[in-house]
């Protein structure tokens, strides 16, 4: 029975310290590109092999957990090879390769025509050449990477332990199927390894490719951690245990006191404590596993969406509308992707966002912008045409904006002309239009969680286009609000979502208000301090008797006096602490299109180094957001905003 208690003790410890039961281990250690290009009169055809052996790879990964393949003849040929370690599940396998073929986009042949490329994970291994390389051992590429912490305490005995840690799992690993993994503890230090070949690799080339390792890798000592990274196997030690327990692993110095010490102490915990943490336990596995499941339906639901529709675009084509992604046709980055301006065959001028993949959130924006937005229809929102998924990454494809966003008209990096007053009228109402049609109008009520300048497109004519749609929520009709982790741009969001996670349609109210009085005062909330804040100076204006002044001094009073204070009393209304006082938008809409009375403004939140709300006060480090910069680029740039885990 203590046994088994002690067991279990073990087993929950370890969900707690490491925060999960699964984890891909996609830390990237290392990615190498080749310095071989390939001639210009070859580039498509290895380019299009390229693409043929990826795709490829992915379904032998997840059946066989490995993959070797070739496509083309003569020069233009690609191998292509990838493998996950061997301790890893095949959910986490998959997980790790995914991410791999995603992060080897930086050795990719489209611009450079690199030849080949290799990137180690900790949790799995991918490469593409142009020559036959499975049964390689060791080349002039092979890396030693060394930690950048010293083990702190006995140098002499932790030394020792690694070099005898790392000659056992060389020795074990080509004896047991090429992969080995242990730990040694001698004089209180343990070290834990991870050896492995790759699967086409013979036994003699995998005890050479590992012998080399061995040699390597005790140079990096007294560091915590080190890795050998070689054309044939990958090695590791670390002073955290960062692997699975297979079958075979390395036998243990000096731990039975040890274990016998952990039998004492579980046995004599008290049975409360036990039930309070197996609770805990339960608890987080069922959250954690309902996750996976609402993943796992977000894809599935997002490939019927697309089977059933013709917004699916092939990756060639959108490869070659984007010259390859070229340098000269990029618009933008943000946290989720990169834009590239394109040309499709039939001559749109389209914008294409390459994904950048990372789990959760790459699936929740792919799907909220295909399966939620796909379908809705206004002037005011940028559209979306398509996408792609059959490639080796993921792409959105949009309506091309020339007119960059509200940001760069309103950023000190910009020379852009300057807008007038009716064009500013124009964007503020559109933008109300669109935000109306969300909330309201459409067959779907949905909170775009991410109104700010940047994300305020404009065509030719000066229209605004609402763009970037990954961090929207659809919104129950039957609810009055919803319960979210937060996720947004610091300055545009709401007291009472910030402070106690309620999203409602008031959110992107507040949103709106704020950028009211940015357009209007040709200045940016880029603060939350009094002297800089555009809510406090507005306030202070307004209860002076005199808001005109804070409107923009590039305008040189050529605008309507009238005109400028009804817009700076709607963005007031629309950023009150209450959500309640907050108009909703359509009223927001007929406020500045119809001459009718507008109702006093209560004073905003003010937030001076915390986020003030409700009575509340919430300082800024409990939360990550996300500060708009000076940094944004042109076009469809449709920036991101930190999208907190959920």
């Amino acid at each position: 029975m203590y046994h088994s208690i002690f067991v279990l003790l073990l087993f929950l410890l370890s969900f707690f310290v490491h925060g999960s039961l699964s984890d891909p281990r996609a830390t990237e250690a290392a990615l190498i590109c080749t310095n071989k290009s390939a001639a210009l009169a070859e580039r498509q055809t290895f380019i299009a092999n390229f693409l043929a052996t990826m795709g490829t790879t992915t379904p032998l990964v997840a059946t066989q957990r490995y993959a070797a393949v070739m496509n083309g003849t003569g020069n233009t040929t690609v191998y292509t090879f990838g493998e996950c370690m061997k301790d890893l599940s095949q959910t986490d396998c998959n997980l790790c390769f995914a991410q791999s073929k995603t992060r080897i986009q930086y050795c990719y042949p489209f611009v450079r025509a690199i030849r080949g490329g290799r990137l180690f994970m900790d949790g799995c291994y991918l490469r593409y050449d142009d020559y036959y390389f499975f049964n390689d051992t060791v080349d002039s590429q092979d890396t030693t990477l060394c930690g950048t912490q010293d083990f702190v305490g006995n140098h002499s005995v932790f030394g020792a332990n690694v070099k005898e840690l790392v000659r056992n799992l060389s020795v074990e690993a080509p004896k047991s199927d090429n992969f080995f993994v242990g730990f040694v503890n001698n004089g209180n230090i343990t070290v834990y390894g991870l050896a492995q070949c790759w699967k086409l690799v013979s036994r003699t080339g995998c005890e050479r490719c590992l012998a080399n390792a061995f040699y390597n890798i005790s140079s990096c000592t007294p560091k915590e951690e080190g890795r050998v990274l070689n054309a044939g196997c990958y090695m590791r030690y670390s002073t955290q245990k960062f692997y699975y327990n297979p079958s075979n692993t390395v036998g243990v110095n000096n731990s039975h006191q040890g274990y016998q010490l952990a039998i004492t102490l579980a046995a004599t915990s008290s049975a409360l404590a036990l039930v309070l943490v197996v609770t805990a336990a339960v608890f987080i596995m069922r959250k954690k596993i309902l996750k996976k499941r609402r993943e796992r339906k977000l894809v599935g639901d997002l490939l019927a969406t697309l089977n059933k529709s013709k917004l699916n675009f092939s990756y060639g084509i959108l490869e070659r509308a984007t010259n390859f992604f070229h340098s000269s046709n990029k618009l933008g980055q943000g946290g989720s992707g990169s834009v590239y301006k394109g040309v499709l065959p039939d001559g749109r001028v389209v914008a294409v966002k390459r994904l950048f993949f990372n789990s959760v959130q790459w699936v929740d924006h792919l799907f909220n912008e295909v399966n939620l937005i796909s379908d809705i229809h206004h002037k005011n929102l940028v559209k979306l045409l398509g996408c792609s998924i059959t490639g080796p990454e993921s792409l959105l494809v949009y309506e091309y904006v020339p007119n960059q966003s509200l940001h760069d008209y309103f950023s000190v990096k910009k020379n852009l002309q300057l807008l007038r007053w009716d064009v500013r009228y124009k964007i503020i109402l559109g933008t109300a239009e669109g935000l109306a049609y969300l909330h309201e109008e459409s067959k779907l009520r949905i909170i775009h969680r991410d109104i700010k300048l940047s994300n305020i497109l404009l065509n030719e004519d000066f229209m605004p286009k609402i763009a970037d749609f990954g961090l929207a929520r659809l919104f129950p009709e039957d609810k009055t609000h919803i319960s979210t982790a937060i996720a947004g741009t610091l300055g545009y969001m709401a007291p009472e979502y910030v402070v106690r996670d309620k999203l409602t349609e008031k959110a992107d109210v507040y949103s709106f208000g704020v950028l009211i009085l940015e357009v209007v005062c040709g200045r940016r909330n880029s603060s939350f301090f009094e002297n800089s804040s555009v809510l406090q100076m507005v306030w202070n204006l307004y209860v002076a008797g005199r808001p005109c002044e804070a409107v923009d001094p590039e305008l040189e009073a050529n605008f309507q006096e009238e005109e400028a204070s009804r817009l700076l009393q709607i963005g007031l209304l629309c950023v009150q602490a209450s959500a309640e006082l907050r108009p909703s938008m359509p009223v927001v809409v007929k406020m500045l299109t119809h001459s009718q009375d507008i109702p006093l403004p209560t004073q905003p939140p003010f937030l001076n180094s915390s986020i003030r709300g409700a009575n509340q006060i919430v300082p800024l480090r409990a939360y990550n957001f996300q500060l708009e910069s000076d940094t944004q680029t042109s076009g469809n740039s449709m920036t991101e905003s930190l999208i907190d885990p959920r």
